[in-house]
């Protein structure tokens, strides 16, 4: 169920995941997107550049004055604006002036404002490691491993503060990590599956941390986005966290080989490096209040979904080598480990 003839403010909305929300929203809804450009990307709105229900605006989170100027007269606010989990390594204190303080000033907007639905977008990273309880279940302790996961339960604690004090009707959901087209594929915003297909297009190594028998529910961002707005749209589960995600348990060697294999190219191989802190040895989700829910059921399968990705990449005017070269993170082709 999506929503039909609401003003929605998406908070990161030109991001990766918030671009595609726009996507499900725009045709019924006037939508603003709010986002500050420091990751997301103007091209990602391209199919709502002309549309007369799409506002853009360049905003910052940490401005309360700018979020209540941006929820006046909004009936529901999706809010995923924040800075990553690279990120939180590098700065703690930037992502939690971005992720708890922007989440606080969104909240006190959508309170000023009344709105009807406020939906905060989290993380699998607020559960920290899973490996002892698996499938990993919304009653699975939160026991965030790095800053950005503390970061993420920080604002999920606040949007539940604003639920039970204030009444605020407010939906917390935890996505697990996702991939697809438009996903960050350069500087600390890259995500694994990006870089690695990166690398095979150029038949250089895939760089692993550690073994690289981590586990993860790799997610098809079509599946999230739509997991998002059904959930938010399901007053049973106002006030309550739920898991949207995939249930294929794939290993990042796994996913590095079917890579290679759609790729197709001579296989680059593996190289190994030191574990990264705060990594989680093995995540696998229990979707099974979603489905109850609202029938939830994830559409993509990880070779589709790899392959859905790559054929995209592929179409991108963009020079992979160039962001081979320029990566800071990960130029593993001119460093020995």
């Amino acid at each position: 169920m999506v929503p039909r003839g609401k003003k929605i403010l998406v908070t990161g909305g030109a991001g990766f995941v918030g671009s595609h929300l726009v996507d499900l929203l725009a045709p019924e809804n006037d939508v603003i997107v709010a986002d500050d450009f420091s990751a997301g990307k103007r091209e990602n709105l391209q199919d709502h550049l002309a549309h007369p229900g799409v506002r853009i605006v360049r905003a910052d989170v940490r401005s309360l004055e700018s979020m209540k100027m941006l929820a006046e007269g909004v009936d529901i606010v999706y809010h995923l604006a924040a800075k990553n989990l690279r990120e939180s390594l590098r700065a703690p204190e930037v992502v939690n002036e971005v992720n708890v303080l922007g989440t606080v000033n969104v909240c006190q907007a959508a309170l000023e404002n009344k709105v009807e639905r406020l939906v905060y977008v989290s993380s699998s990273e607020v559960y920290g490691s899973g490996g002892d309880s698996v499938p990993i279940s919304e009653n699975h302790p939160t026991l965030p491993r790095t800053p950005y996961g503390a970061s993420k339960l920080a604002g999920e604690a606040y949007a539940l503060a604003f639920f039970h004090t204030f009444e605020v009707p407010t939906f917390i959901i935890r996505p697990f990590n996702c991939y697809g087209p438009r996903c960050h594929y350069r500087g600390t915003s890259g995500e694994v599956i990006p870089r690695f297909i990166v690398r095979a297009m150029s038949n250089v190594p895939l760089p692993v941390f550690g073994d690289g028998l981590q586990t993860r529910c790799f997610s098809y961002v079509e599946d999230i986005a739509r997991g998002i707005v059904e959930a938010s749209m399901c007053d049973a589960l106002m006030g309550r966290p739920v898991n949207i995600a995939s249930t294929e348990e794939r290993s990042v060697l796994e996913v590095g080989r079917l890579i290679i294999d759609i790729v197709g190219n001579a296989s680059p191989g593996f190289v190994h490096y030191a574990e990264r802190p705060g990594d989680i040895r093995r995540q696998r989700a229990d979707v099974s209040l979603a489905a109850a829910s609202f029938q939830f059921e994830p559409a993509v399968g990880i070779r589709e979904g790899l392959e859905r990705q790559i054929r995209w990449m592929r179409e991108q005017p963009i020079d992979w080598a160039e962001v081979l070269e320029s990566d800071p993170l990960f130029n593993w082709h001119k460093t020995t480990p």
